[in-house]
């Protein structure tokens, strides 16, 4: 089924070799075809396709190699998609002539295939297209590439998998490889995952696998791996000698926004906790990988997870912002929480004893996700600066994508007088004119490289729903009730007082602003 990774290179510029893939020896192989399936629902016009027009205008896609199939069962033309698309592609009026004119050549290298999602009617002619491109770019059968998107729900999984498995695959095995991208939510509980993890591993090996989580493709989590491991005052630090708590947040200043039914579903830990924020947990305590090929990291990743110990009730504090109910898709009784802090215990040598608490929630007082490492207090303090607060490093994923150590200086002036500053690494200020990229751009062009380190393994999968099955089973069979709170609030009092009791010191009088250029 696949057979080895190809490496796809930026046309027409330098660029220095990407650590741990080998650049050098990256096989020549046939056409690429990458198909989004669901291609007229949401994430595929918001995301996917968006995505894909970035990674065209940087050079990643070559007009000569790459063509773009739309799969849904709408029944509409290839321009009726194209126009669809091209509203997320041109969302400034003022728009260039030359910005118009690499839309429209994007564009054409779309067409729009429409089937249902269990017919092999419909994937037989999305396969009768595909190899009608790859004729025409003089491929040899079987050398091509096929990159298959599911945008789609979960539930379709299984049956579009089947499909694609025994319509349209490669026909031989010349180099060429055959991938599928899945979305999460990868089930509900531990069994459901394990059960749609087992009817995709019987029609596809692991390495055609990429499920995606777009936490991974954020800049700031993939400089984790960095920050650890490649400085060396970080290496002596960053175990629970030293480190009092780990914060990892996620907040939202609104609500559902229309989306109430399908986030009832599921609720604030399974679309949220459970696989962004737990990822990036992985990422702050694994240990050092024996290199930075996939595998061993996913490796340490895995070892972290197995490490958790059972949630207790007493370290959990659930919410449901008041007007929740309001939405008619919700139901008048829901118990499902829109906010949640978790505190997890790892059970090994670094962070015996260290809380990591997981925080996330809707309709919040404001929008940030960050990670945040709080010291313990110096040891015989003679400048009596304890009440200031306690050193910590801060790194913010998103808005205003920064990193920064928060310390105790001394206040400028003629008294010895001692004050909260900060170093800071500030990404708009540092790299002025450089973008930083969307996390589907990097994890898209990832699959097409065959680099699975950005993506969750099966075992990792199922390592997760084991940490977080049982409390979710509580919280469905109506057991653990959330709390009440307003909206635009920092969330229910109790989840602050369990911040304290786990060991979190706030720092009072200190706010960080973000510099201005």
């Amino acid at each position: 089924m696949e057979s080895g990774s190809w490496h796809i290179e930026k046309r027409d510029s330098f660029k220095s070799e990407p650590f741990g893939r080998d650049v050098d020896n990256a096989p020549e192989t046939g056409c690429l075809s990458i198909v989004v399936l669901g291609a007229s629902g949401d994430l595929a016009k918001k995301k996917t396709f968006p995505a894909l027009y970035h990674l065209f205008l940087q050079g990643f896609l070559h007009p000569g190699e790459v063509h773009i199939f739309g799969y849904a069962r709408t029944k509409i033309s290839d321009d009726e998609l194209r126009n669809r698309i091209r509203g997320y592609l041109i969302t400034d009026k003022s728009a260039s002539t030359e910005h118009l004119d690499n839309v429209t050549k994007f564009l054409k290298l779309v067409k729009y295939v429409s089937g249902s999602y269990d017919s092999e009617e419909g994937f037989q002619l999305l396969d009768k297209e595909i190899a009608k491109h790859e004729l025409s770019k003089n491929s040899l059968e079987g050398s091509s590439r096929r990159l298959f998107y599911l945008a789609l729900p979960p539930s379709v999984y299984p049956s579009v998998c089947k499909m694609i498995r025994h319509n349209c695959m490669n026909k031989s095995d010349l180099g060429g490889w055959t991938r599928i991208v899945v979305e999460k939510p990868f089930g509900k509980d531990l069994e459901s995952a394990e059960q749609l993890s087992s009817q995709i591993g019987q029609l596809f090996d692991e390495p055609q696998i990429y499920r995606i989580d777009h936490y991974l493709g954020k800049e700031l989590v993939q400089n984790l791996l960095v920050l650890r491991f490649a400085n060396r005052f970080f290496l002596p630090l960053w175990n629970r000698d030293n480190i009092d708590n780990v914060q990892i947040v996620f907040r939202e200043d609104f609500g559902t926004e229309g989306r109430g039914g399908y986030f009832d579903e599921y609720g604030i830990i399974r679309d949220i906790i459970q696989n962004h924020l737990l990822q990036v947990l992985c990422l702050v305590a694994m240990e050092k990988p024996v290199s930075l090929k996939p595998e061993h990291i996913r490796d340490e990743k895995v070892k972290v997870l197995q490490s958790v110990l059972p949630i207790k009730d007493e370290e959990v504090v659930l919410g449901q912002y008041e007007g929740y109910r309001d939405d008619p898709t919700v139901p008048d009784h829901s118990n499902t929480p829109t906010f949640a802090t978790v505190v997890l215990r790892i059970h090994n040598e670094r962070w015996e004893g260290v809380p990591f608490i997981l925080k996330a929630g809707k309709a919040l007082n404001s929008r940030k996700a960050e990670i945040r490492v709080q010291f313990k207090d110096v040891p015989g303090d003679i400048f009596k600066c304890k009440r200031q607060g306690r050193n910590e490093f801060v790194i913010r994923l998103q808005p205003s994508e920064a990193m920064y150590m928060k310390l105790t200086v001394k206040q400028p002036g003629l008294e010895m007088l001692t004050v909260q500053s900060e170093l800071d690494l500030s990404y708009r200020q540092r790299y002025q004119g450089v973008t930083i990229p969307e996390a589907y751009e990097r994890l898209i062009l990832d699959t097409i490289r065959g680099d699975q380190q950005h993506f969750v393994r099966r075992d990792e999968l199922k390592a997760a729903w084991e940490i977080f099955t049982p409390l979710l089973h509580r919280i469905d069979d109506g057991e653990k009730k959330p709390l009440p709170y307003k909206p635009g609030s920092r969330g229910p009092e109790a989840a602050d007082e369990l911040l304290a009791k786990a060991g979190y010191v706030q720092t009072h009088g200190y706010i960080w602003i973000p510099p201005t250029l």
